[in-house]
């Protein structure tokens, strides 16, 4: 299994595919299958069976997820889409961002 360097919590946008453009968060990072659920990117149609949590059913939006690949990190500082780098400092390993050179 290769080591992503998106993690849950970072702010993306999408850099290819139908939904191009499109910023949120990560929500989940599904690492087996090399995917990821943004919040709010990539929105499909479920149709549910009425249940004991939802007792009505019907159609419920959700997040679809999405290939790590299509997304890009977005540096804080600088509002771009960044590559991450990994260095040690001290005895640590911190992700950084290779535009602005900040830990992320």
């Amino acid at each position: 299994m290769i080591k992503l360097k998106i993690k849950s919590g970072d702010a993306v946008r999408v850099i290819a595919g139908d939904h191009k453009g499109s910023e949120g968060t990560v929500l989940k990072v599904l690492r087996d299958k090399n995917k990821a659920i943004v919040e709010g990117v990539n929105m499909v149609s479920k149709h549910t069976k009425p249940s004991a949590q939802n007792p009505q059913g019907g159609i419920v939006k959700k997040e679809a997820p999405i290939h790590i690949s299509n997304l890009a990190l977005v540096d804080p500082k600088t509002k771009e889409t960044t590559r991450v780098g990994v260095r040690t400092e001290g005895d640590k390993k911190v992700r950084f961002s290779k535009k602005s050179n900040q830990v992320l």
